[in-house]
């Protein structure tokens, strides 16, 4: 029996010892805690939903600023977040032409569209974009941040990022539609995970060749 404790507490004591040398990431704190996207749309506040993947360095570098942003605008704000391995997102991946992480989508408090982000974000962009949706005003003007026009009511296709006056597409968006019946984001592959940088079009991690890994049927 002696030895029977001392061996519980030494596993007690390992378990412990790797919790503290290994704790748990911004990222999959901001995943655990994600709320569900159709409950978000619904709860009159406004949305923030990232699509990210646990491979990506530039959603890591990112999820700090993104949690701190959470955790402040929090009963004012959702912050939700999709992985892209995760089958469950696929018709989510197909309607918002996710080829490159992170991306963001911006609802307002109505649940409607209001914007797109392409790319990694330094804190003080998030903290604009944020501020924007919160308050209900104009997005900022910043690289790879575009209104959005929906062309499902025309053709069926995905909506595609515009730029801001309407003229063209959103800096580091790529321009062409997805038509219907071509191959959806999700069936061109896995996404490649990349450095972060604060560029909106470096940044962003693009789809490779590789089968895309089933991940837990979760939020995140």
């Amino acid at each position: 029996m002696a030895l029977a404790a001392v061996a519980a507490v030494l596993a007690l004591l390992l378990f412990w010892l790797r919790g503290g040398l290994h704790p748990e990431a911004p990222l999959e704190r901001l995943a655990r805690q994600s709320p569900d996207l159709a409950t978000a749309l619904a709860d009159g506040r406004p949305t923030l939903v990232e699509f990210y993947a646990d491979w990506c360095e530039a959603c890591r570098a990112m999820a700090p600023a993104m949690e701190a942003i959470e955790q402040r605008r929090r009963g004012a704000l959702d912050v939700v977040l999709l992985n892209v391995d995760n089958p469950r997102w696929q018709p989510e991946l197909e309607r918002y032409a996710v080829n490159g992480i992170p991306q963001l989508e911006l609802f307002d408090a109505d649940g409607r569209s209001v914007g797109r982000s392409i790319g990694a974000r330094r804190p003080e962009e998030l903290e604009a974009l944020t501020t924007a949706l919160v308050e209900g005003t104009a997005l900022p003007e910043l690289v790879g941040v575009g209104a959005t026009s929906s062309l499902s009511d025309a053709s069926g296709s995905a909506s595609a990022p515009i730029s801001r006056d309407g003229n063209g597409p959103a800096a580091g968006a790529d321009p062409r539609p997805t038509e219907p019946g071509a191959p959806s984001a999700a069936d061109a592959g896995a996404m490649r995970p990349n450095t972060a940088s604060t560029s909106a079009d470096s940044s962003a991690g693009r789809r490779g060749d590789r089968p895309a890994p089933i991940g837990p049927r979760s939020h995140g």
